[in-house]
């Protein structure tokens, strides 16, 4: 059973860092796409950014030059750094893998930018 387990959320003041991870266990293999979503309350999930496996990255408008996706294959790891983070950027981070025919998600980790 495929699943992605995310770690790293926290309370952080307006302007600070966070660095979230997802480990995917279950016996994968040769993950094609690795993304992180957001869902605030009252709003819809949205992506953040994602990263294939050759490395190519895509980020949300919102986050570019803030946020920076990385993975390490060997792992089975997804990041997120988090870096001059705002009020806005408050939310429940999901780790999402595409494998097979479904995509599996994470239980996510609750992010808060307040001071």
């Amino acid at each position: 059973q495929v699943q992605p387990v995310e770690s790293g959320g926290g309370l952080v003041q307006p302007g600070g860092s966070l660095r979230l991870s997802c480990v995917v266990s279950g016996g994968v293999f040769s993950i094609a796409v690795m993304a992180w979503y957001r869902q605030a309350p009252g709003n819809q999930r949205e992506l953040v950014a994602a990263v294939n496996s050759r490395g190519i990255t895509n980020y949300a408008d919102s986050v570019k030059g803030r946020f920076t996706i990385s993975r390490d294959n060997a792992k089975n790891t997804v990041y997120l750094q988090m870096n001059s983070l705002k009020p806005e950027d408050t939310a429940v981070y999901y780790c999402k893998i595409p494998y097979g025919p479904r995509d599996y998600w994470g239980q996510g980790t609750q992010v808060t930018v307040s001071s």
